[in-house]
């Protein structure tokens, strides 16, 4: 029978099969061999085959559907590995905070980047509103200014005090929607009033992540009442981009895209080159320093840029 991957807690899988059943399933023994490298071979947002278990109530889960897409992180202390976050996505959100915790430009950079990789639209949502001062509404708007000229949707919406979620609801209207972070930034509370009737309870996600050397994700996938899904994640602390080659970096920031084609040189890489466009805008302030920042960092294997 076939399946909807829509729990992962580790070497178990919950699927929600075709006529409706929740089944909790393993990964059949050989289906673990295959060429994948990754910690994870199966994700939620998975389409998958499942076989009953004799005289049990589990089931093995033996064939994977082809993905449309995924949204992938590498594995900050196995950097040969990485982590399927969730598949066949329709966009991304990532819950930015100013403060409590403060989301860096880097870390926002590197999940565009990764969402630009494996295309899948991303949006970024400022939560917190509630929180906010004068000085600190002046910031968000510098932030919302350097993505919303790069191409990126920015909203701003206050989980707590249901400030702007209608707005969210039309976003993720029959859509099936990423939403990721780092620790604290309101997620469990914004999810809660998106979805009436359940309660996550705020501060257990971050209990999930970065146990130890091997760190194990667990996302689960929920039927929004006004149509669509929403893929919830554990906080993640640091995100590393994974397996984008060098040469084809610049074409994952979209601004930088734009200009690359009026360089001297078709190899240019954007550093130091005579006649790089991309260094011209620069200079010139027609491109956000923070935005080469970031491309620099990414460029030298630097993933961590605060």
């Amino acid at each position: 029978m076939q399946g909807l991957v829509i729990k992962s807690t580790g070497s178990w899988y919950e699927v929600q099969t075709d006529e409706g059943r929740a089944i909790k399933c393993r990964i059949k023994g050989k289906f673990r061999t295959l060429d994948i490298k990754t910690t994870n071979p199966v994700a939620v947002g998975d389409r998958v085959t499942v076989e009953p278990e004799p005289d049990q109530e589990t089931g093995l889960i033996t064939e994977l559907e082809p993905r449309k897409n995924y949204i992938i992180r590498k594995s900050v202390n196995l950097s040969k590995q990485a982590q399927i976050i969730a598949a066949n996505l329709d966009q991304a959100f990532l819950i930015v905070t100013l403060a409590s915790p403060r989301t860096s430009l880097g870390f926002i950079d590197r999940f565009l980047v990764t969402a630009e990789a494996y295309d899948i639209p991303a949006k970024l949502i400022f939560n917190k509103l509630d929180l906010f001062s004068a000085e600190g509404l002046e910031i968000l708007s510098q932030y919302q200014s350097i993505y919303e000229q790069a191409g990126y949707p920015c909203y701003s919406v206050s989980a707590l005090k249901a400030t702007n979620l209608d707005q969210l609801r039309e976003l993720l209207k029959d859509k099936v929607t990423l939403v990721s972070g780092h620790s604290g930034v309101g997620k469990s509370t914004l999810i809660n009033a998106l979805l009436p009737g359940y309660e996550l309870k705020t501060g257990d996600i971050s209990d999930w992540s970065d146990k130890g050397k091997h760190t194990t994700t667990f996302a689960e996938m929920f039927r929004l009442p006004f149509g669509g899904y929403l893929i919830d994640t554990p906080g993640i602390r640091e995100l590393g981009v994974f397996d984008i080659e060098k040469q084809e970096l610049c074409r994952l920031f979209p601004e930088i895209r734009k200009l690359m084609d009026d360089c001297r040189f078709n190899n240019c890489r954007h550093i130091n080159e005579p006649g790089c466009a991309v260094l011209e805008a620069l200079e010139e302030g027609k491109l956000e320093p923070s935005r080469y920042d970031s491309y620099l960092s990414i460029y030298n294997n630097n993933d961590t840029r605060a």
